[in-house]
């Protein structure tokens, strides 16, 4: 499968401060890959090189597709309704009749067509990050980039959100790199999980999960992944 990312001995340092070194990774097309890692260890730095809004200090990446990354506090424009903040996602130029069928396609998808005329403030948190997640999506990039995007909403909401999110990439598929603290996140998303060490980060152990999505938490194999991936960050 050919790889959409490729990093090769990546390393990227803040003044006097390194924080990724010797990174090695490849992404295919279409699959989902979850990153974890301690806190600090430069998890939101190397979703920054991906994108490419830093520069690496040392080593190469290739990207081959654009990218768009979805931010833990989102990013809507809080004066438009859900219909316009979905519509800005979409390709300049795109015709207006297209914009309207392509915009009602993606607020069905998310089940937010009743909500359509609505305000941000209006929403609530997990109805505001499945607006953004339509707004990423509505825009075709070929990578989808997301940093700890649900991290802000309860335990009920966040599951909810999973679900949609596997759900909607199934039916329009991307490929995506998405990075949380979330042990059993990571583990009920990911195609494969990078752990990734201490800073300076690099790969520490990728684990390659195979059951199919969705995935319950007490799942087969389920756990025993997520014992696997605290015992590599130290945590059991």
């Amino acid at each position: 499968m050919t790889a959409i990312l490729e990093l090769c001995g990546v390393g990227f340092d803040y003044p006097g401060v390194p924080v990724i070194d010797g990174l090695d990774l490849e992404v295919a097309e279409g699959e989902l890959v979850v990153c974890v890692g301690p806190s600090g260890c430069g998890k939101s730095t190397l979703l920054a090189l991906l994108g490419g809004h830093l520069t690496p200090t040392r080593g190469t990446i290739v990207r081959r597709g654009q990218g768009r990354t979805i931010y833990q506090d989102g990013g809507l424009f809080p004066w438009l309704t859900v219909r316009e903040n979905i519509a800005r996602g979409l390709r300049r130029g795109t015709a207006p009749a297209e914009a309207r069928h392509k915009v009602a396609d993606w607020l069905a998808i998310t089940q937010l067509a009743e909500f359509a005329g609505a305000y941000p403030h209006q929403l609530s948190g997990g109805m505001r990050q499945r607006v953004e997640l339509a707004r990423a999506l509505a825009a075709e990039t070929d990578i989808l980039l997301f940093d700890e995007p649900f991290s802000a909403l309860d335990y009920q909401t966040r599951t909810r959100m999973r679900r949609e999110l596997v759900a909607t990439l199934a039916d329009r598929p991307r490929t995506v790199v998405f990075v949380t603290h979330d042990i059993e996140e990571a583990v009920q998303l990911g195609d494969r999980v990078v752990v990734l060490g201490a800073r300076p980060t690099r790969v520490q152990r990728i684990l390659a999960l195979a059951m199919p999505r969705p995935r319950s938490p007490v799942g087969p194999g389920i756990p025993e992944a997520e014992q696997a991936i605290l015992a590599e960050v130290g945590l059991t």
